[in-house]
């Protein structure tokens, strides 16, 4: 069955990309937010999950332990092409989803509804979904509730790509001190307006246990306020010469790969290893974009290893010869590699998706958006492989 493709669907994942999101580091500012959508939909599982072109990152869950799965095997992929909520009452006997893991296995799931994640340019990120183990009816009026979660799902993560641009532009923030507040202010209001509307539904329907979690609400919204004044005191910091080192290190930087990509490389039986140069892993590097760029190749190799393949990983940094250092990132792969032309559409950013090696679905944009990616951070990307023997892809960024 051919999976759904949204029709801006190079757009989506290249807005989805400027958030630059940590899918493993994301959930403590959302976690109340999914436990309020399944509290007003009264299931037992609420999810938050965004949908890069190859996989669904749950970034955000309740009631489920789940952390990612492939992008053609989820529900949501259906949800993010809509322009309201897409529901199943019956998963279990739906021909798209019932032979699924999560509907023949535990949990068993039947029912599910979900609402797009969807920014103000009307990019769907992914998707806020409720489930349950047994059939449900939302009523209009709670389909509105979980809608306002959602947005405030999408302005939460504004907030934080905001407060992340921040970080990396330090500097320019000690020349714009107050437009810096006036802006950080404005993003955060939309936590208040979510306490409010849901405290004005809840009372009107008796929701007790929704206002409750108007407090975790509050919560959240200082912890982002404590960020933003984080950034505000690095002014003071870096005018009396006393800011640190940027703690992103590329020890830091193996240990997510690996925590967000060892389970694809394990679930299709590939060895992926990663290798810093000795004496390398504690030194600090820029994180801008660069789980994208490196998790996009990696999920490329899996996508096109056989079985029992290898993957192998480097990462370094070299030293430039009068102007500064760079990172290397080089993903080797034994796969089936690529033709010379292959290469060519890639370098030129207009190489199409394709099936993998066990079939795995082609949403196409996967290195289109790497090559992307590495020329707006002024870097290079060079490409050697051989039919039958794998490919190796070697990234240098300038830092």
């Amino acid at each position: 069955m051919q999976p759904p493709i949204p029709h801006n669907e190079d757009e989506r994942v290249w807005a989805l990309t400027e958030f630059d999101i940590d899918y493993s580091d994301t959930s403590g500012l959302l976690k109340d937010l999914v436990e309020l959508a399944a509290k007003i939909a009264g299931t037992k599982i609420s999810l938050v999950n965004l949908i890069d072109t190859y996989t669904q990152w749950t970034v955000a869950n309740f009631g489920l332990p789940l952390d990612q799965m492939k992008r053609e095997d989820s529900v949501c992929q259906y949800t993010i092409v809509q322009d309201g909520g897409f529901e199943v009452k019956s998963l279990s006997t739906d021909e798209r989803f019932k032979d699924k893991f999560y509907v023949v296995d535990d949990p068993n799931l039947e029912y599910y509804f979900g609402i797009p994640l969807a920014t103000q340019d009307g990019h769907n990120l992914g998707a806020l979904c409720v489930l349950d183990t047994t059939a449900k009816t939302l009523s209009p009026e709670k389909v509105e509730l979980l809608k306002i979660v959602a947005k405030e799902v999408v302005n939460r993560l504004s907030t934080i790509k905001y407060i992340q641009n921040l970080k990396s532009k330090v500097v320019e923030v000690k020349e714009n001190n107050k437009k810096v507040a006036h802006d950080i202010r404005g993003p955060l209001s939309g936590i208040i307006g979510l306490a409010q509307m849901v405290t004005e539904h809840g009372q009107s329907q008796k929701l007790d246990d929704i206002l409750e979690i108007m407090k975790l609400i509050q919560r959240a919204g200082n912890s982002l306020l404590d960020l933003a004044t984080e950034i505000l005191n690095a002014e003071d910091q870096q005018a009396r010469g006393i800011v640190k080192a940027d703690d992103f290190t590329l020890k830091a930087f193996k240990d997510k790969l690996e925590k967000l990509y060892s389970p694809q490389a394990a679930n299709k039986q590939i060895d992926l290893s990663f290798h810093i140069k000795v004496g390398q892993e504690e030194k600090p590097i820029p994180k801008n974009k660069l789980l994208q760029i490196a998790g996009n190749l990696i999920t490329n190799a899996i996508k096109f290893t056989d079985q029992n393949g290898n993957i192998q990983v480097d990462l370094n940094i070299h030293s430039i010869t009068g102007s500064g250092q760079s990172l290397e990132i080089v993903v080797a792969d034994s796969g089936i590699g690529l033709h010379a032309e292959d290469i060519e559409a890639i370098l030129k950013g207009t190489k199409a998706s394709s099936s993998g090696t066990t079939g795995e679905k082609g949403y196409g944009f996967g290195l289109s958006l790497v090559k992307r990616l590495i020329d707006e951070l002024h870097g290079t990307l060079d490409i050697q492989s051989e039919i039958g023997r794998g490919t190796k892809f070697i990234v240098t960024l300038p830092q």
